[in-house]
């Protein structure tokens, strides 16, 4: 159980995607324009984050590994079952929710060329680029929850971000600054103040 929390500690707030580790950065500054549709975006990132690599999981420990092909092949097949589960998603929801496909589906073909989901996927079975303090190879559990951590990290400074932009806009500040300047700045003050959290439990 301590090591699940570390996991999803290290994921969601020590390491946080987009502050921390400055992956998809691009939809992070698109998106955060607005507070609905940075809540929209979290609700689509969280679900398909979470599916792409519970899939990625068992396509790299079932079929890469044991072919001794997976180091030269794992970003393409990643990419391929984002794509497809993106596109899946996005039919199912369609025919089963027409409301929700409504509110959701603008961000849903977005999310195959979010590279925070292939950073999710591949951090959850191939570690390497992250350099947790932690022991590695990780079982689908682990790869869940470190997941689960990751897309509710994003979520979290997506929408914390939108809210503070849109407080922005109203701001008297000078009229060099305002948009993507000023965006720029805050993004960074907020990356400084979660630093503060390095080293927390030793992480």
């Amino acid at each position: 159980m301590e090591r699940l929390f570390l996991i999803f500690l290290a994921a969601f707030l020590i390491n946080n995607i987009l502050l921390i580790r400055f992956i998809a950065l691009c939809s992070f500054f698109g998106v955060s324009t607005n507070f609905e549709t940075s809540i929209g975006m979290s609700m689509a990132v969280v679900f398909v984050m979470t599916m792409a690599s519970a899939v990625c999981w068992g396509v790299w420990r079932f079929v890469l590994e044991p072919m001794g092909v997976g180091e030269f092949l794992y970003i393409p097949a990643f990419i391929l079952v984002i794509a497809a589960l993106v596109q899946f998603v996005e039919m199912v929801i369609k025919k089963v929710s027409p409301t929700l496909f409504k509110a959701m589906g603008i961000y849903l073909p977005l999310i195959t060329t979010n590279c925070a989901v292939l950073a999710a996927a591949t951090e959850s079975v191939k570690p390497g680029f992250w350099k947790l303090s932690l022991q590695y190879n990780y079982t689908l559990g682990e790869s869940l929850v470190h997941t689960v951590g990751v897309a509710l990290g994003y979520s979290l400074v997506i929408i914390m971000f939108a809210a503070m932009r849109e407080r922005i806009t109203i701001a008297p500040i000078p009229r060099s600054m305002r948009g993507f300047p000023i965006s720029f700045i805050a993004a960074g003050l907020s990356s400084l103040a979660f630093l503060g959290f390095k080293g927390l439990f030793g992480i």
